[in-house]
């Protein structure tokens, strides 16, 4: 892969990222039973100083979170996650100048994101889940993440089955991103996520961290979320707070892979990484 394969360009509401070193999107989960960190940051202060260390330790975009998707998690209603990730994101444009990402499959809680100020959707449903999701992403011109998911995280993990994972996810964000062009959303504006973990066997989420770079000939950019996942856990035995090694092994192949963005949770040890894994690189 030639150098110039690496570079991206990602258009958001007001901005874009580009260059060849991913951007850092750190993960704030403002909910009570996140895998990881669930309950951590639960409080609206705990919350805001979660996202001023991570804008200290490098993150460009902050994920705000309000309903879990682990496996087997159940639905939260949308009231109940307006009320967790709204006011979050209030704050943080009041008082940061940062990015901010809404991880939601609701077009109501993404369109009262975006009335705060919010410039990206993150929707695990690649637009699968509410029909008018595009809508809202094209009428606040944000950009937007659309990722693939087999089920629903209630059912996701039950036995998923793939006779080529990367042939079939490829084939579903390609569809998910002709609907979001559809919807008069253009392509700078898209990125693709193949969702590891996500309704994925380990041998899938391998898979899928070594061929990330057939996903760049979407012509969008690439996003991968593989930190602290359950795949790592299963490779080393780790429990989810010493999974940090192995984020970080998933995140060289997505430099590799020319991915654009990266969803971490420790953003200190992916910034460092990414810093001197690119500079080697060139």
């Amino acid at each position: 892969m030639e150098v110039d394969d690496y570079w991206y360009r990602w258009v958001y509401r007001g901005g874009e990222f580009s260059g060849r070193e991913p951007v850092v999107m750190g993960i704030l989960n403002v909910t009570p039973d996140s895998f990881s960190d669930g309950g951590k940051f639960f409080n609206i202060d705990d919350a805001l100083r979660r996202v001023e260390r991570m804008i200290e330790e490098g993150a460009q975009i902050i994920d705000v979170g309000g309903e879990s998707t682990r496996p087997g998690a159940e639905p939260v209603p949308v009231e109940e996650e307006i009320r967790r990730v709204v006011p979050v994101i209030r704050e943080i444009k009041k008082r940061f100048s940062v990015v901010c990402s809404v991880d939601t499959y609701k077009a109501s809680v993404a369109r009262m994101a975006l009335d705060e100020g919010c410039e990206i959707v993150n929707d695990i449903s690649g637009f699968g889940f509410d029909r008018e999701m595009p809508g809202v992403v094209a009428e606040y011109s944000a950009g937007v993440v659309l990722m693939h998911i087999k089920g629903t995280p209630r059912d996701m993990q039950r036995d998923p089955h793939y006779e080529d994972v990367v042939s079939e996810v490829y084939r579903y964000l390609e569809e998910r991103v002709s609907k979001a062009l559809d919807a008069g959303i253009p392509l700078e504006r898209i990125a693709v996520d193949p969702g590891i973990g996500f309704g994925k066997r380990l041998e899938d989420n391998l898979a899928l961290l070594k061929n990330l770079s057939v996903f760049r000939s979407l012509g969008t950019t690439v996003l991968v979320g593989a930190s602290r996942k359950s795949f790592i856990g299963l490779l080393t035995g780790a429990n989810v707070q010493d999974r940090v090694p192995g984020s970080l092994a998933a995140l060289g192949y997505a430099v590799i892979g020319g991915v654009g963005v990266v969803r971490v949770h420790d953003v200190k040890e992916s910034v460092q990484f990414l810093k001197v894994m690119t500079s080697i690189r060139g």
